[in-house]
């Protein structure tokens, strides 16, 4: 039971964008370039351009008008015929980019370019035919997208997933399906006025597959709840009723046969609690609700399915081996082959009727799965290696039975049997799956672990006006709602992201940050949910709850990595569609040669085994072609090492967004640094003030801190902190009044303080200013320059009264990181907006020979592409938002986790810990996984490919 409520707020510029590229058919890099720099031009960088270069402005209006829908209702269509000259119609129709008609619901849905065409000349095309039309008002202009999150269960191959995509694909209304085999999910995105949940479950049954829906809707805030006493219609009724007049609430669905109600909700309006709250006090109080408890998640299926493959190798084994025993290793051991060669009827021997025993349950109940593969995807026309484990072990095991009783039947023929031929097989094709599936459950555990790092329990507390705590309360961490003020103890973890408003504590922030000393938090200070206080008592308040929080997007990020496919998955998806016919063929083909050659006595007699004659060594050689050349390397190996490779580096702290980025990673040759948080820790510091006339230090800093508290510069921030110490024994830090302040970008502050006009800034704006630098100003500039310091000059009054150093000390291992790369036959240039001494300073601080100083975010960009267009792959290091054009426009773009939104964002890899070290780490990662890959892609034994799988897992995950 389903119900959908309107809409509460309209999306935001940057998604809204980001969808239409999706939908109007560009690709993921080329809409995330677009996202970026309509972020950057959003907060008011008017420097960036306004598309993307070899983009022109006609190409971008159109993809933005390409979103407009209409719905319209048809009236008169009763069979397929009908809605296919409907859709034709629309489609002579200039300007329309997508039509979706649905006969049983009498709509018509079209997507179109407003420029080209209107609604009203698309209904009066749809009348002109002999059909009503109407256009529906209400939702003409509506957004009604959803997200359904599917775990397909039956899926063997490429070929099972292939054709799952292609079904989805074909559903009415799906606007995007995308089906991942290593993960066994698919993830559609689908318009829910056209279509349910339901029918896309339908459409996955109908060709052979098990589906269980793993999550729906469009809001990122979804909560479960159980209703004890939801026993009837009017229950469910009365339950929907009191939650829809509720703000906020979405979307409900209701289950009443499980007693569980699913609520969507903007957590900025309303949570969780309210809603218990609400179920409770509906009906007298014979509602009372609780958290849903997870069953089948993420770790219990794997495991479960980890399970079944193991019993199912295991029995095979056990009918297996003495198969393979009593043919290959009794026939040796005069007495056991004796006994094992009485005969029973004619030519009929103890041992074969033994082999045939033992090989049945092997063949078609152990085995079984195998047969209903491959009636699916014969059903769907798509053959897959199940069809070619079928025939392979059929035909040796049916050669057999009619070899053993032909024996049974005549006194003179002796029969040769394949039984351990067939049953092996059939083992060591289990085997690898159970291996298989071991690496896939590996891959979980990075994102099972932080999935484990929220508490299941927080405190909660209430206080009065005055901000007294007047109540505790234990709760469930998954009730805590926005704005919630948390209690975390000594030796807990925080619950939730938010900000200190009481309290004093270290917080190990290393599973996150990757920072290994404890970070001290005080009043204002964030947290992140996760993270372990140690020994302060902390009050914070919630900003950031369930979905929206740090963990769960780190946990998205890498469940969207692991969806995506690489070039080298998408080129094994088109392999695999021909591979199968293919390999029947040529196995057909190495039979049909071999017994000709055989009758035409084309090869030596000596060549034939004395127990075979020349149609069992056609027959040999034909199941030998089909079984071992087997697609599992293409279609198997390859989608389950991306998803080793993003959930190695999630666990490492390296999070790769997608197969691209990990297959690409390996090739580069070329990496530009940013300087300032990249090479640098980011937190410059000021090390020492050079006074030119005659006034109290204090006094000094007193002037200069009272314009750069204004300034959101880092540097500013760091002369801020050092005046504050001049000023220790004082508990305020209230700075002097500052009229008329002007911040001029990439030059300095100036504003008036006391009735002294004061201006802080560099050499250009002294000299933009008239203001007049000494000789000896001069010269301390340049020691600071040669120290990689930064020189920030102080005049009041129109003259200059003192210069301030400051410095960003590098990073510990920036010059190892260089070193190491260098000698991965890597080049390194530094690209920085600071000066050409500062810059040269630390380039020769690191070990970089290529230095680009006072460059601004256009000419990052240009830089890397001016690479590009010298035949190098390029990556692109950085932190911050005059980075992310360079981190779009590089081959691969790394942004470091401490950075900004937008150039985390832009990056392909996010190096969660912030330790350049992570570069190299994510480099030798794809070098290490497309090392395997490329065995695996020559390897045609599926038994071959998981064991060299599994010891890499293993390997990276003890690395």
């Amino acid at each position: 039971m389903h119900f959908q409520l309107g809409k509460v707020k309209q999306p935001n510029y940057i998604l809204y964008l980001q969808e239409r590229i999706y939908e109007s058919g560009c690709n993921q890099r080329y809409a995330r370039e677009m996202r970026v720099e309509s972020r950057i031009r959003y907060q008011g960088y008017s420097s960036m351009p306004e598309y993307p270069k070899g983009v022109s402005s006609d190409e971008e209006k159109n993809m933005q008008e390409s979103e407009t829908k209409a719905l319209f209702s048809v009236i008169g269509m009763t069979c397929s015929a009908c809605a296919g000259s409907v859709e034709k119609a629309i489609k002579r129709l200039p300007g329309i980019k997508e039509v979706a008609v649905d006969v049983l619901k009498d709509r018509t849905q079209v997507i179109f370019s407003p420029s080209s065409v209107n609604e009203e000349t698309i209904r009066q095309t749809i009348e002109d035919i002999g059909f009503k039309a109407t256009l529906i008002e209400e939702t003409a202009n509506e957004k009604c997208i959803w997200v359904c999150r599917i775990r397909i269960v039956g899926m063997a191959c490429t070929s099972c997933s292939g054709a799952v995509e292609s079904v989805l694909k074909l559903v009415p209304g799906v606007q995007r399906a995308q089906v991942a085999l290593a993960t066994g999910e698919a993830e559609v995105k689908c318009d829910h006025k056209l279509l349910s949940c339901k029918e896309l479950l339908q459409a996955i049954d109908d060709i052979g597959f098990e589906a269980i829906i793993v999550g729906t809707g469009e809001s990122r805030n979804k909560i479960q709840l159980k209703v004890d006493g939801l026993c009837n219609e009017n229950n469910v009724q009365m339950i929907v009723s009191s939650l829809e007049g509720q703000p906020g609430i979405q979307d409900i669905q209701v289950e009443a046969e499980l007693h569980k109600v699913s609520i969507s909700y903007l957590a900025d309006v309303t949570g969780p609690r309210n809603f218990i709250r609400v179920i409770e006090s509906t009906g007298s109080g014979q509602f009372k609700a609780t958290i849903f408890p997870e069953r089948g998640g993420r770790g219990t299926h794997k495991q479960e399915e980890i399970i079944q493959h193991y019993n199912s190798l295991l029995w095979s084994l056990v009918f297996s081996i003495p198969v393979f025993l009593t043919s290959m290793i009794f026939m040796y051991i005069p007495v056991l082959k004796d006994g094992l060669d009485m005969k029973i009827v004619n030519m009929l021997s103890i041992g074969e009727v033994l082999r045939w025993a033992l090989s049945t349950p092997v063949q078609f109940i152990i085995g079984r799965r195998f047969y209903a593969g491959s009636y699916k995807a014969l059903r769907n026309g798509s053959p897959n290696m199940d069809v070619l484990v079928a025939l392979g072990t059929n035909a040796a095991y049916f050669y057999s039975v009619y070899s053993v009783l032909r024996a049974a039947s005549s006194p003179n023929f002796k029969s040769t049997d394949f039984f351990e031929t067939s049953s092996m097989l059939i083992s060591f094709i289990l085997l690898g799956k159970y291996l298989e599936v071991l690496a896939k459950g590996k891959t979980c555990q990075a994102i099972t672990k932080l999935m484990d790092l929220a508490p299941e329990t927080a405190i909660l507390l209430t206080l009065d006006d005055e901000g007294n705590v007047t109540k505790e309360e234990e709760i469930e961490s998954q009730l805590i709602q926005k704005n919630d003020v948390i209690k975390i103890i000594p030796g807990a973890k925080v619950a939730c992201d938010g900000f200190v408003i009481r309290g004093e504590s270290n917080v190990n922030e290393s599973m996150i940050t990757g920072e290994p000393r404890p970070v001290i938090k005080r009043k204002g200070d964030a947290v992140i949910g996760g993270t372990f206080n140690e020994n302060g008592v902390l009050h914070i308040r919630a900003t950031k709850v369930g979905s929206e929080s740090a963990l769960s997007q780190i946990v998205r990020l890498v469940e969207s990595a692991q969806m995506a496919k690489a070039p080298v998955q998408k080129f094994a998806d088109r392999i695999s569609k021909f591979f199968v016919p293919l390999v029947v063929f040529l196995s057909f083909s190495t039979w049909l040669a071999w017994f000709l050659a055989g009758k035409l006595n084309a090869y030596p007699k000596s060549l034939i085994p004395s127990s075979m004659d020349s149609f069992q060594l056609a027959l040999q050689f034909g199941i030998s072609v089909m079984v071992i050349a087997c697609p599992c390397a293409l279609g198997l190996a390859t989608p389950t090492a991306v998803m080793v490779g993003t959930g190695v580096g999630a666990s490492q702290g390296v999070l790769i967004k997608g197969g691209q980025a990990l297959e690409s990673a390996h090739k580069v040759e070329c990496i530009v640094f940013d300087k300032t948080g990249t090479l640098t820790i980011g937190k410059p510091m000021v090390v020492e003030t050079r006074l030119l006339k005659s006034m109290a230090l204090r006094e000094f800093y007193e002037m200069v801190a009272a314009v750069e508290v204004n300034s959101e510069h880092p540097l500013a921030k760091a002369i801020v902190e050092y005046a504050k110490k001049f000023r220790e024994e004082e508990e305020s830090n209230v700075w002097p009044e500052v009229k008329q302040f002007e911040s001029i970008t990439g030059q300095g502050v100036m504003a008036v303080v006391r009735n002294r006009e004061v201006i802080v800034g560099n050499k250009r704006l002294m000299l933009k200013k008239n203001v007049a630098i000494p000789v000896s100003a001069e010269n301390f500039l340049e020691e600071t320059e040669g120290f990689a310091q930064t020189g920030i000059l102080v005049s009041i009054d129109h003259e200059l009264v003192g210069v301030v150093a400051i410095s960003d000390p590098v990073k510990p291992a920036a010059q190892e990181v260089i070193s190491i790369l260098t000698s991965m036959q890597i080049k390194s240039i530094l690209v920085t907006g600071d000066n050409w001494g500062t810059a040269h300073a630390v380039a020769k601080e690191v070990g970089i020979g290529t230095v680009i100083a006072e460059a601004k975010p256009e000419v990052k960009a240009e830089k890397v592409k001016d690479l590009q267009a010298l035949n190098f792959v390029v990556a692109m290091v950085g932190d911050g938002i005059n980075d992310s054009p360079a981190l779009v426009a590089a081959d691969i773009g790394m942004a470091i986790g401490a950075g900004t939104d937008i150039a985390i964002e832009a990056a392909d890899i996010v190096l969660m810990k912030s330790n350049l070290e992570d570069v190299i780490t994510a480099i030798d990662l794809s070098r290490n996984l497309l090392t395997p890959m490329g065995c695996w892609g020559c390897n045609g034994s599926f038994f071959s490919d998981c064991c060299l799988l599994l010891p890499f897992v293993e390997e990276l995950s003890e690395t």
